[in-house]
């Protein structure tokens, strides 16, 4: 049986919770999105306070379809906050598979932060000057 995709999105959050709990200064807010006619659906993931300014910290896709044999597959894109390029993942039908523990397992990778090889991205903070072309050149 394949799962839900929300259902999916769900255990993942739970574990996510669970292996890196919130605290009083920081929680995990997520905001997720579902096109149920193409099998899409994107759930991204941020840190902070209550109710204030989060910092984005990543989305994990997930496409779910059936394969040739009918059975189900979900493939699973991992995205990081500042890092460029993506970790996919294809999750498929067995017996005694439990997507449970699937989701848990993407929930961990993602946790476990990008592959060393990924390149980072310079993320520039919202409190960082824009300089103009013509400031730019003046100063030069």
């Amino acid at each position: 049986m394949q799962p839900r995709l929300l259902s999916f999105f769900c255990d993942i959050e739970r574990s996510l919770e669970a292996d890196q709990p919130s605290s009083p200064e920081a929680s995990w807010q997520t905001s997720r999105s579902v096109n149920y006619f193409q099998g899409l659906a994107r759930l991204e993931l941020a840190m902070g306070p209550s109710g204030g300014k989060t910092e984005p910290k990543g989305t994990i896709l997930v496409q779910g379809y059936q394969l040739a044999d009918e059975s189900p597959c979900l493939k699973a894109a991992l995205t990081w906050a500042g890092v460029e390029g993506t970790v996919t993942r294809s999750i498929f039908s067995k017996p005694d598979m439990s997507w449970t523990s699937e989701a848990r397992k993407i929930a961990a990778e993602w946790l476990g932060g990008a592959p060393a090889g990924m390149d980072q991205r310079a993320v520039v903070s919202e409190s960082a000057e824009m300089i103009s072309p013509a400031a730019a050149a003046a100063s030069a």
